[in-house]
């Protein structure tokens, strides 16, 4: 009887103690299982969501254009463009009066001037880095630039920075070649004005015809009807004996020697000082 209770009692406890692993393995299954739901939840998709932004801020940020010519500055199209749409009609009116490109007159003064930005712009409207020489009696601003405080132009309004520059070309004999040149062929000019002596920088010429061509400045060319314009200026001007009348293309140099007078003494008859011509001019040649 004894040993029956014994068994029994090795029965109940072997039983006990079967039933209780399920238990205790489920109770240790729990970690595992929150560690599975975890892992997944880590990334959030955040790395992801960043790359996107940084492509959308550079999609946004706008074009950058160096610009160097008196002094360094960084330009966007959007400025550019804005700095054409202001001064293109005056650069029209020029090539009508002048004969100089339109697109020449923009391109340079795009890079001269930085798009209106540059320091001599800012302090003087000199659009185009003209310095004062001797001849040029106008109001002025000092300057670093080959040389320190060297003496540049200062004027009261654009247009007449445009006008000057203008009137510089075609008073200077040096630059007479140019308006031999077809005045739709930006190219030609560009290259002229540096053998000329325009720029000293080997990549003038190059600079700009991109410009020209990145913008289509050229179309603004096509705008002008040259029939009625410079090169239609003919026999309806009379002269006189005692008096000439500016024609275009004309400069000192060349009307002193059409007349045979001195330059000095053709600027003496007239109590001229500057060295620059304008269309319609009437000047005393005896």
């Amino acid at each position: 009887m004894f040993k029956k209770i014994i068994l029994l009692f090795l029965i109940i406890l072997i039983a006990s103690c079967g039933s209780s692993k399920p238990v205790a393995s489920a109770s240790y299954s729990k970690k595992p299982v929150v560690h599975v739901v975890k892992k997944p939840i880590r990334p959030i998709v955040i790395a992801s969501e960043k790359k996107e932004v940084n492509v959308v801020e550079k999609i946004n940020q706008p074009e950058t254009i160096s610009l160097e010519a008196t002094s360094r500055v960084k330009v966007t199209t959007e400025m550019v463009l804005t700095y054409i749409v202001k001064y293109k009609d005056i650069a029209k009116n020029n090539m009508k009066q002048f004969g100089i490109p339109a697109s020449i007159t923009l391109s340079q003064a795009i890079l001269e001037s930085g798009c209106g930005t540059g320091n001599l712009c800012l302090l003087a409207n000199n659009h185009f880095g003209i310095k004062c020489r001797k001849d040029w009696t106008g109001p002025s601003v000092k300057y670093d630039d080959d040389a320190a405080q060297e003496c540049f132009r200062k004027y009261t309004d654009p247009k007449d920075s445009f006008k000057d520059h203008s009137s510089f070309l075609l008073s200077k004999s040096w630059y007479a070649n140019l308006f031999q040149l077809n005045k739709k062929d930006y190219k030609a000019w560009a290259r002229g004005l540096k053998s000329a002596g325009y720029a000293t920088d080997p990549q003038y010429p190059q600079k700009l015809i991109t410009i020209i061509e990145k913008y289509k400045l050229y179309e603004i060319d096509n705008e002008i009807n040259l029939e009625n314009s410079f090169d239609s200026i003919n026999n309806e001007i009379v002269n006189t004996d005692n008096y000439y009348t500016v024609m275009p293309k004309d400069t000192f140099y060349s009307v002193s020697k059409k007349f045979s007078v001195g330059i000095d003494e053709l600027k003496k008859l007239n109590n001229l000082t500057e060295n620059s011509l304008s269309i319609g001019q009437k000047l005393k040649i005896k």
